[in-house]
């Protein structure tokens, strides 16, 4: 899936926010919630997400998503990422 169509399909499925990334290598945040719904696309790098189990690791064209409030950390790895996001907002967090 190419940034247009990704994007295209964010806006069908009610994402609110829709951004373009550049990220530098980082350690991770540490765990952490998100009070939106986050979708996103690796456009170059490597983005990685842990949330249950072991960490995945996204790369280019891959789709990595986070439900509301579910516990997670990411880290970038050395490669930097580049990325497409959306964060969608629910009803009783907006």
């Amino acid at each position: 899936m190419n940034a247009h169509e990704f994007e295209q399909q964010l806006k069908a499925d009610g994402f609110q926010e829709i951004e373009r990334q550049n990220l530098d290598p980082r350690p991770g945040k540490g765990r952490h919630r998100h009070h939106f719904e986050i979708r996103g696309l690796v456009i170059s790098g490597t983005f990685v997400v842990k949330q249950t189990g072991e960490p995945v690791a996204y790369r280019s064209g891959q789709v990595f998503s986070v439900a509301e409030g579910e516990l997670h950390d990411e880290w970038i790895e050395a490669d930097g990422a580049h990325v497409l996001i959306g964060r969608k907002f629910s009803e009783t967090s907006a």
